[in-house]
């Protein structure tokens, strides 16, 4: 019962900490850009000045969280984000806005990220890497849904029917009670966090109180060196740089799930509510696929199964690069939108399955998380700039076309890299011919 409790304040905390800089673009993307004033290209830029700091977060985290208690790294970090949230309902503006995002970039990155992705290793074990990742993310995926369908409600209360007619002055008020809803879920999760995850690295045994031991200098500079050369060999390492290409890719489908609503609104017609709840129910998949994917990757390995996500994601993109919203495609468009939600879902739920498949070792794994996330999500920074341009450039289908074209051009990168992956795992785990 006790590991079910951390894994279910785990996958709470693990999804809400995102809730208020990624849900309130994700699911209301259409109704935030008018809220705030916005074009896709400042929002994109927005969303550039998070990943620049989550970027300088993410390598300096990893070290923080071999060191610290998880449990503490974390609920700070939630209770820190949750209060930028009450910011965020004053409707700043862009200026404003990137420095809020730059603020969320170390909160949601610096103390959060790294400790919870060693949590969950260590609840997984040697044997179960891909089922706890799965359960993660799957977990996550079923609380950003879940939350996601109340938000909408929150936010149909204060539109009118027809939402497409809604005022400025209306948006702004349904866009407020959502922003307030998920400032509050986030706090929530950080008092959980303390009070019921485990007091010492996702369980394991407590370490010695080294306190009096770190106010020396000579200590303190040992622990610096000690960071560094366990950074050297992690980025000496080529699978750990072929792990974050492989995120490199698959963070790049994420983030166009982004604009998913935003194309439900412009290429198919649909009111703002009812893209926002179009979203949201197709977020309902991530579960599935994060668990079945990562029962497949113990079964199967995990770089052949990412491999076959990419491969579904590039022919999904290119069917929506094409498609037209005409009586004959429109079947063609809601496969295409809901299978890509599910292979999307499916190389989050196991990316990270790939520590144990190339080898990393147990003490160097906040390092080597830290690590491949700095090079991994480096989308943080070009995406959102780049898909907004493409989407500025020529509104309407034609730019949710070309769209899709640079999705497909991001699978077939990640296709080759997780082929590579598959292969060189296989060379590692085949015996040297004396040995046979």
């Amino acid at each position: 019962m006790r590991r079910l409790i951390h894994m279910l304040v785990l996958v709470l905390a693990g999804e809400m900490i995102f809730g208020l800089p990624f849900h309130t673009a994700r699911f209301f993307r259409p109704t935030l850009l008018d809220a705030f004033g916005f074009s896709n290209t400042q929002l994109g830029d927005i969303f550039a000045v998070y990943g620049v700091t989550a970027m300088l977060a993410y390598f300096p985290g990893g070290a923080l969280a071999d060191r610290f208690q998880a449990r503490k790294l974390m609920s700070l970090s939630l209770l820190a984000t949750a209060a930028g949230g009450l910011y965020m309902a004053t409707f700043p503006g862009f200026l404003q806005m990137s420095v809020l995002y730059g603020y969320w970039g170390v909160t949601t990155i610096f103390l959060f990220w790294a400790a919870m992705i060693r949590m969950a290793r260590d609840w997984g074990g040697s044997t179960s890497q891909g089922l706890a990742f799965g359960v993660l993310d799957g977990g996550r995926g079923l609380a950003a849904a879940g939350f996601a369908l109340l938000a909408v409600g929150a936010l149909a209360m204060y539109l009118p029917p027809d939402s497409l007619q809604s005022s400025t002055a209306e948006r702004r008020q349904g866009l407020r009670s959502v922003i307030l809803l998920y400032s509050a879920a986030t706090a929530a999760c950080g008092v959980l966090a303390w009070f019921l995850l485990p007091g010492a690295d996702g369980g394991a045994a407590p370490r010695p109180d080294r306190g009096p031991e770190l106010r020396s200098m000579s200590t303190m500079l040992h622990s610096i060196s000690t960071v560094l050369r366990s950074m050297g060999a992690v980025l000496r390492r080529p699978l750990v740089w072929a792990q974050a290409a492989v995120i490199v890719c698959a963070y790049c489908a994420y983030k166009g799930l982004d604009n998913y609503s935003l194309y439900a609104v412009q290429v198919l017609g649909l009111g703002e509510v009812e893209a926002a709840r179009l979203t949201a129910w197709a977020s309902w998949l991530r579960p599935l696929a994060a668990v079945l994917t990562g029962l497949a990757a113990d079964r199967f390995r995990a770089g052949r199964v990412i491999a076959v996500a990419f491969g579904v994601l590039l022919i999904c993109y290119v069917a929506l690069s094409l498609a037209v919203p005409s009586q004959g495609w429109l079947k063609v468009i809601y496969a295409n939108f809901f299978v890509s939600f599910f292979a999307v879902f499916a190389l989050r739920g196991v990316y990270f399955a790939l520590l144990e498949e190339t080898g990393t070792p147990r003490h160097l794994t906040g390092t080597t998380v830290g690590a491949v996330s700095l090079i991994g999500y480096t989308p943080e920074i070009f995406f959102g700039p780049v898909s907004g341009r493409i989407l500025d450039r020529s509104p309407g289908i034609e730019g949710h076309q070309d769209y899709f074209l640079f999705l497909a051009g991001c699978a077939v990168v990640g296709l080759l890299v997780a082929a590579w992956l598959a292969r060189a795992h296989g060379r590692l785990e085949r015996p040297p011919p004396s040995a046979r």
